[in-house]
């Protein structure tokens, strides 16, 4: 690609980076992250725009979904394994709603650092740098705590790297394996109040099981039962992470950002002259671009013939987080535009950050039933234009949190402060995960009826 390279992001405008106060530190620790072996290959991030090209073509759909921001203090095998599980619960409901195959996406290992409204926090009379990440600063209200340190990015450089070898472990050892994430499923068909409508789809699966075991199909025989392909992804944000993380592919001579598989840019820094799009476009990872109800059909063309000049299926994914009661209104224009101008993209719904709001008690939550409404009328926009409702985009977590009201198990707002754990925005528990999941499997269903 003609004038660029992995640091000519520098001479542009840059948006949300730390100012760190010791460069010469930071200096040093990109270069032994530049020294360091790559945490994803190319031919992983190959496979998965395979994968993605398939879901803009109609063949299949996509679910990313994981933390809002990975934390070292919380970091554990159980975290990961949770996460994981609550995953591949959702992808095999969904497989089975939608009768096609599902690409798991996980924002994990990598989801690190986050954009901030303001630079300055305030407590009471205080005022300090805002928490951007782990990877940049410490969540505690202090002045130490809150200076950006670059040394967090070898930290979490470690971090993503033991997450990667435990979430490989998992998807080729035999925890994937379909039986047992049926079994997964059949444990909360029982415990849920909406028992009576999930089973249906439950039982319809273990026959589906029990069938193929039956003609001789079984994960002995065919590895693709107990096993599974799942992808890391995270935000596009701390630029000198990103650049010691790219390397050229030994095969085909391209650039790829080793840090993860996707990676995608946010509502808050995707505009076209700056220094995160000036970095993604010379990657040939897979990417994703946020839209929110701020972006206009130009816009979103503009930045669609920056970073996918040669409209290649599977390299742009369209994260639509447009809020409940926005999305028809927003995203009808954008879907119109991009199929008139016959681009190749996955649209995928992002019900999560366009409906955050302040609890009655405090806590910053969403609303289940705002984040259900988003995705529903996502699949009418696309019921409507003839067009893929390619995914969804969800965060998430194994835990038993209660960070947002709603869903079958009714957390409440006087709950939330019961099990809050987020070091930034509320997430989904496991139960609303899963399902939510059992509905967007009857969306898929509906969609293609």
């Amino acid at each position: 690609m003609t004038n660029w390279t992995p640091s000519s992001w520098r001479d542009k405008p840059a948006l949300q980076l730390p100012k760190y106060p010791d460069q010469e530190a930071l200096k040093s620790v990109e270069a032994r992250l530049a020294k360091l072996p790559p945490l994803v290959f190319a031919g992983e991030a190959r496979t998965l725009k395979a994968k993605l090209a398939n879901v803009a073509h109609g063949k299949a759909f996509l679910l990313q979904g994981g933390d809002c921001a990975e934390s070292f203090e919380e970091f554990g095998a159980n975290k990961i394994r949770d996460t994981f599980r609550v995953l591949l619960q959702m992808a095999v409901v969904m497989t089975f709603g939608g009768g096609m195959p599902v690409v798991k996406v996980g924002r994990v290992a990598g989801q690190f650092a986050k954009p901030r409204s303001s630079d300055d926090e305030t407590q009471g009379d205080v005022t300090l740098p805002s928490y951007r990440g782990d990877i940049i600063n410490d969540i505690a209200f202090t002045e130490g705590a809150r200076v950006p340190n670059p040394q967090r990015m070898l930290d979490a450089y470690h971090q993503a790297s033991s997450t990667l070898n435990l979430l490989r472990a998992f998807a080729r050892g035999g925890y994937a394996d379909l039986n047992k994430v049926h079994q997964w499923n059949l444990e909360f068909v029982h415990d849920s109040p909406l028992s009576q409508r999930f089973e249906d789809m439950a039982r319809q699966i273990g026959e589906a099981l029990k069938f193929m075991q039956a003609c001789g199909v079984t994960g002995e025989t065919v590895p693709a039962l107990r096993e599974t392909e799942f992808y890391t992804s995270h935000e596009a944000l701390l630029l000198p992470y990103e650049e010691a993380m790219t390397r050229t592919d030994s095969l085909t001579g391209e650039w790829y950002d080793t840090s993860g598989h996707l990676l995608w840019i946010g509502a808050r820094t995707h505009q076209a002259e700056n220094a995160q799009i000036e970095f993604v476009r010379g990657i040939k990872n897979p990417l994703g671009l946020k839209c929110s109800p701020a972006m206009t059909p130009d816009e979103l063309i503009r930045l669609i013939d920056i970073l996918n000049p040669e409209n290649e299926a599977g390299r742009i994914t369209l994260i639509a987080r447009m809020g409940a009661g926005k999305v028809i209104e927003s995203l009808t224009p954008l879907v119109q535009r991009v199929k008139a101008e016959g681009r190749h993209v996955v649209w995928s719904c992002d019900p999560m950050h366009g409906n955050v709001e302040k609890s009655s008690s405090g806590y910053k939550t969403r609303r289940f039933e705002n984040i259900l409404s988003e995705v529903r009328d996502f699949f009418a926009v696309h019921k409507a234009e003839g067009t893929w409702p390619g995914g969804v985009h969800f965060e998430l977590t194994g835990d038993n949190v209660t960070e947002c009201t709603g869903g079958s198990y009714e957390v409440k707002d006087e709950d939330l402060g019961d099990r809050y754990h987020t070091a930034c925005d509320p997430r989904l528990n496991a139960n609303q995960s899963l399902e939510l999941a059992f509905l967007v499997a009857d969306e898929l269903k509906a969609f293609q009826s």
